[in-house]
């Protein structure tokens, strides 16, 4: 067998977000490849890693190039290509539906309807809780009002989940109760907002306020968890920090999706297996890590219910990523279910039923799409 043996078919994707149309230098596309704000003066590039790799074997025979062609014909190739390059990354990543995360401001972005259409498939709206929070208080909701706002904003939006980034803000320590309504009330009131009237909330009763209104609306609720760019302290987005909060919000039945997780991709299988409302994916990571993404697949594996793991590419601004997510976890979970059927420790049906559980079907079921 092929490390491409088992086939996934179309992938739901259930975090991502739009990519950049317009033509990038190669300064420009290097700053879009990983988490970090620039290439440093004291490296080389980002071609020299994994992911680059990655981009020049697997991207490049997608543009009409020989793989591993060299970081300079492929930028040189893109541009010749220009808005015709990320459809054809898109399309090639086989994915039909594509959960959309619209919080970040940054207005060079395509929108869902364009992300859906590029791929030819279908676009739901992931709503970020501090995004939305942030504009209700640019647009002058204020302490007193703050709560209702919100509450009326999440079950008026066609959103299907919601997602907090509470780990970039304050860390994962989440309660296992909601704030009341007065501390919440107390903590708007000291806010400071920038000389254009902006917030950037970063308090954590706010952050545990919002994080508990998406589950007492019913939305799905995502949580960033690990692996993010500079902004975040690695050791605050440990999920098992998520621990009470886990278990406080267990029975209402509210599904709470771990996004990202490595390098806690284990402690994240964990509460995959022992809560039954927690799904998990590692996105982000698998084109991160390249072609040694197998072994993190693997090792997520190792406790996560099959039932319990969903995809995700964590796609950003560059199409690249969307076909790198989709194209190293199809190989990759591919690989692993090989080597279980040679070692005899599962069969071929078993390989193909947890296959449409992980690529699609988990998505739709705890999604209700």
């Amino acid at each position: 067998m092929t490390a491409d043996s088992i086939d996934l078919g179309p992938l739901v994707d259930h975090h991502c977000h739009g990519v950049v149309l317009d033509d990038l230098d190669r300064a420009s596309f290097e700053t879009l490849l990983n988490e970090a704000a620039t290439v440093s003066p004291l490296g080389t590039t980002f071609f020299d890693s994994m992911l680059g790799l990655a981009v020049r074997r697997w991207c490049a025979p997608v543009l009409g190039l020989e793989p591993h062609a060299s970081a300079e014909e492929y930028l040189a190739r893109r541009r010749e290509l220009g808005v015709m390059a990320s459809p054809l990354l898109v399309t090639g990543a086989g994915i039909e539906t594509f959960l959309v995360d619209t919080g970040i401001g940054d207005e060079r972005l395509c929108s869902p309807a364009e992300l859906a259409e590029m791929g030819g498939g279908t676009a739901y709206e992931v709503i970020r809780l501090e995004a939305l929070a942030e504009e209700l208080l640019h647009n002058g909701i204020g302490p007193a009002d703050f709560a209702e706002s919100v509450e009326e904003a999440l079950h008026a939006s066609s959103a299907v989940a919601a997602k907090s980034i509470a780990a970039y803000r304050i860390g994962l320590d989440l309660p296992a109760k909601p704030p009341e309504k007065g501390a919440l009330v107390a903590a708007l009131s000291g806010l400071p907002s920038s000389a254009d009237g902006r917030y950037r909330l970063a308090d954590p009763v706010i952050s545990a306020w919002l994080a508990w209104s998406a589950i007492e609306a019913g939305l799905p609720l995502q949580i960033h968890v690990g692996y993010g760019d500079a902004d975040i302290d690695l050791l605050r987005a440990e999920p098992t920090r998520l621990t009470p909060f886990l278990r406080a919000t267990e029975q209402r039945g509210v599904p709470v999706m771990l996004l990202h997780n490595y390098p806690f991709h284990r402690h994240a299988a964990y509460l995959a297996q022992v809560f039954s409302h927690v799904f998990i994916d590692i996105g982000l990571a698998v084109h991160n890590t390249g072609a040694l993404s197998q072994e993190v697949i693997c090792e997520t594996l190792e406790l996560a219910p099959f039932g319990k793991l969903l995809f995700s590419s964590d796609a950003y601004a560059l199409a690249e990523l969307y076909y790198l997510g989709a194209r190293l976890f199809r190989r990759g979970l591919s690989a692993v279910f090989d080597e279980l059927i040679k070692g005899g420790e599962m069969t071929t049906q078993d390989a193909e039923h947890a296959a449409a559980l992980i690529a699609r079907d988990n998505a739709r079921r705890a999604y209700d799409l």
